[in-house]
């Protein structure tokens, strides 16, 4: 393995604020170390990502932005494609391209959208990834796939960042990690999704991690150094504790019989999913994760609880 990655530390911004409240919140993250401020893109209650994003930009100077992440059918590409170049202008080249084949049926049935298959919206995402480096570069550009048709189209404006800024592709299945792979330039490490929209305990292991990274490297060939890796906590809430086995036992518990095998608590406390832990414990795991696997970019949840470690680590 190549030398690791300096520490990249996100931390997450959804709830529903006044500009001033938004505004301070980015300058306080821009001051502790992380890399990036995100927002979620859900229909839920919290701030949109779009404008959110515009506004945390213009209170910092260095704090990169991103949805965390878009799903790709609330939106079209071209149109997305706007905006998202907009915001690189806008904030100076700081916006990381973070998108989705969604997954949260829920939604698409309280807006009458529908909810396809996870292989058509997982090609529809293929194409829409197509779709906005198209927008993003130099000139018109003409696309014909099955769900997108683009002719002779400009996008505009230009980002700064070219030839297009970073992408954050994730996901838990091969078919999107592979995607990832060959376009990304940040693979998101996620748990597979069962029917009924709860996670796949047995894709929260360690284990499973590897497998995933393991399609990547295949996917990915000669590109495959260059790629950075991030996780983010799923499933349950983030814990800081001293009790970690404890709370493993009884989240172990919770997930029993999701499937026909089911995980224990130590393989919760190893996974890279699984954000329950002291902050020394956190130090060491995010290490080892760093060390053996290449995770190095880790988003934390809201700020707060990992501060003094985001302080501590950052950047290195």
């Amino acid at each position: 393995m190549s030398d690791p990655k300096p520490f990249r530390f996100l931390a997450e911004a959804r709830a529903i604020s006044t500009g001033p409240e938004l505004a301070e919140q980015a300058r306080r993250a821009e001051a502790i170390g992380y890399h990036a401020l995100v927002i979620p893109d859900h229909l839920i209650p919290q701030i949109a990502p779009i404008p959110g994003l515009a506004w945390m930009a213009a209170a910092t100077e260095r704090l990169r932005i991103a949805s965390f992440v878009h799903n790709n059918d609330l939106r079209h590409p071209a149109v997305l494609a706007q905006d998202l170049a907009t915001l690189d202008v806008l904030s100076g080249g700081r916006l990381d391209v973070a998108i989705g084949a969604g997954w949260n049926k829920p939604e698409y049935d309280a807006i009458g959208l529908q909810f396809d298959p996870t292989p058509v919206r997982q090609a529809r995402l293929i194409e829409a990834v197509a779709v906005l480096k198209g927008a993003f570069g130099p000139s018109p550009f003409s696309f014909a796939g099955e769900h997108y048709t683009i002719t002779e189209l400009d996008g505009q404006p230009k980002p700064i960042q070219q030839p297009h800024p970073p992408f954050l592709i994730g996901g838990g299945g091969r078919k999107t990690l592979e995607l990832a792979a060959r376009e990304a330039q940040i693979v998101g490490l996620a748990p597979r999704i069962l029917s009924g929209q709860r996670s796949d305990p047995n894709s929260l292991t360690l284990a499973a991690t590897i497998e995933k990274i393991a399609w990547v490297r295949e996917a990915a060939g000669d590109r495959f150094d260059d790629l950075e890796f991030n996780i983010y906590p799923s499933t349950t809430n983030v814990s800081v504790t001293d009790n970690a086995l404890a709370e493993a036992r009884e989240l172990a518990a919770a997930l029993a019989g999701r499937t026909a095998t089911d995980v224990s608590a130590e393989e919760l406390l190893e996974s890279p999913q699984i954000f329950i832990n002291s902050l020394d414990g956190f130090e060491a795991k995010f290490r080892r994760l760093r060390d053996e696997l290449g995770i190095s970019s880790i988003m934390v949840g809201e700020m707060g609880p990992f501060d003094p470690l985001v302080e501590r680590l950052a950047g290195r």
